[in-house]
């Protein structure tokens, strides 16, 4: 069964990290292009990140610098290194590959 399991997810203040991570079951996520989405209440869902199945590595302009997007083929997950959090970051993330495949979705809140 092709399946995606994110966790990590929580509740930290601003300037503070969290490390999301993505499992994957059913495929292989050094095969496939895996991308990190949030979506924040009322908002449209955001592209944050993604890594192509050669390594290359894309992010969006409001988390570049700060988010490190990153792949362990031996566990088979993808992890998602946020640093210096905003408010702004606050969003249900999700970990999604061939456009098909979704997480439940993990949700980040950052507040003081």
């Amino acid at each position: 069964q092709v399946q995606l399991v994110e966790s990590g997810g929580g509740l930290v203040q601003p300037g503070g990290s969290l490390r999301l991570a993505c499992a994957a079951s059913g495929f292989t996520v050094s095969t496939s292009r895996m991308n990190w989405y949030r979506q924040a209440p009322g908002k449209e869902r955001e592209l944050v990140a993604f890594i192509t199945m050669y390594g290359s590595l894309n992010y969006a302009d409001s988390v570049k610098g700060r988010f490190t997007i990153s792949r362990d083929n031996a566990k088979n997950t993808v992890y998602l290194q946020m640093n210096s959090l905003k408010p702004e970051d606050t969003a249900m993330y999700y970990c999604n590959a061939r456009m098909t495949i979704w997480g439940q979705g993990t949700q980040v809140t950052v507040s003081s």
